[in-house]
């Protein structure tokens, strides 16, 4: 069992940056596809960034130009670096394995207006 856990969220001004991390424990992680999700308030859940197995990255179009997702499987984390960031970007960012039911338990980013 493959478990996931986020951090480096919080409280930022619009503009400014975050980085968050996805720590991965058991499984083989350089075989697995990664994701960052994210959850307003009162919205679904919807996919913000997606990195291959081997490292090709995708983007939702409202973060493109701002957000990077990177992975490094030897410390099996998946990242996302957050620039520019606006009030709509403000949800719990969640990380999953592609085409499993393991997801963190989310981070909580907040950008002031």
């Amino acid at each position: 069992q493959v478990q996931l856990v986020e951090s480096g969220g919080g409280l930022v001004q619009a503009g400014g940056s975050l980085r968050l991390s996805c720590a991965a424990s058991g499984g083989i992680f350089s075989s697995y596809a990664m994701a960052w999700y994210r959850q307003a308030p009162g919205k679904v859940r919807e996919l913000v960034a997606d990195i291959t197995i081997g490292g090709s990255p995708n983007y939702q179009d409202s973060v493109k130009d701002r957000f990077i997702i990177t992975r490094d499987n030897a410390k099996k984390t998946v990242y996302l670096q957050m620039n520019d960031l606006k009030p709509e970007d403000a949800a719990v960012y969640y990380c999953t394995i592609i085409g499993t039911y393991s997801w963190g338990q989310g981070t909580q980013v907040t950008v002031s207006s």
